[in-house]
């Protein structure tokens, strides 16, 4: 019998490859009561991983994200486990660009005990992390901040990042197609990431499952630009072929094997303006 978090697991598989299933169908498909399935539906429609629609479910809106202080508490341990990955990627002495989101936020968190890391951001919450650690260089782009999760946005923005070179962009995303097209819902978010992702020598995106095969309709860029994927479960074989095809390593947090940990050829340092 598939218990509750393997069904749910199950809904959103269906759900994203029909684009709609029926609570009688879905009832039927895991022999349980429609009132089971309504449950589960109302706890992935707050999780945002699905839409209540009457009579079943659906795709998430492609056009408006989760609200912020939601997305704090979805997943923690899956971005937690994550962000560990990631800081152990990194060395000490390293320059780094952290970008917009809360996956981004606990990155900067698991890399508080580094020493020495010069750090660019568009994030005020990382900024105010990172500056507690009075070793770090913090700088922080100016613009635009929105109010809704204090991510600074704008051409003022894109024209400082433009001024630097760094060891290793940490970006997050909103939503992963399984062709590897990178997605997010503020176009003027993905014009400072495409900024930031041309401006790393090394390009680590941290996202986790339930990211992939998400809608979101402003394209931010491809998986060719990333050096190495973080995320928390093993991604669909569609998606796996994609990163094969264009070279992007895959680390799965519970299942990562440790390398050099390094920034690849790239010199550790200040940040190159």
């Amino acid at each position: 019998m598939t218990g509750m978090a393997g069904r749910r697991g199950q809904i959103i598989d269906l759900v994203r490859r029909q684009g709609f299933m029926t609570i009688e169908a879905l009832a039927q498909q895991f022999g349980v009561t429609p009132q089971t399935v309504r449950r589960d539906i109302n706890e992935l429609a707050d999780e945002g991983l699905v839409q209540r629609f009457h009579g079943g479910a659906g795709l998430p809106s492609s056009t408006e994200n989760i609200a912020y202080s939601n997305r704090q508490v979805m997943n923690l341990d899956a971005k937690r486990k994550i962000a560990a990955e990631v800081a152990a990627s990194v060395t000490d002495h390293s320059s780094l660009c952290i970008n917009i989101g809360t996956t981004a936020e606990e990155v900067a968190r698991a890399l508080l005990d580094h020493k020495g890391l010069s750090v660019l951001t568009n994030n005020l919450h990382v900024a105010s992390l990172m500056a507690g650690n009075e070793d770090f260089h913090v700088v922080v782009a100016g613009g635009l901040v929105r109010a809704r999760d204090r991510g600074i946005v704008g051409e003022a923005t894109i024209d400082l990042i433009r001024q630097f070179r760094v060891d290793i962009a940490i970006v997050g995303i909103s939503a992963i197609d399984l062709d590897g097209t990178l997605l997010d819902y503020d176009y003027r978010e993905v014009r400072v990431a495409q900024a930031i992702v041309e401006h790393a020598r090394k390009v680590y995106l941290a996202a986790d499952a339930s990211k992939i095969g998400r809608r979101a309709m402003a394209r931010m860029g491809h998986l060719e630009q990333i050096d190495i994927l973080f995320t928390d479960r093993p991604p669909p074989e569609e998606l796996c072929r994609v990163m094969e095809n264009v070279g992007t390593e895959l680390r799965v947090a519970d299942e990562a094997v440790g390398g050099d940990g390094g920034p690849g050829d790239a010199e550790a340092g200040e940040l190159e303006e």
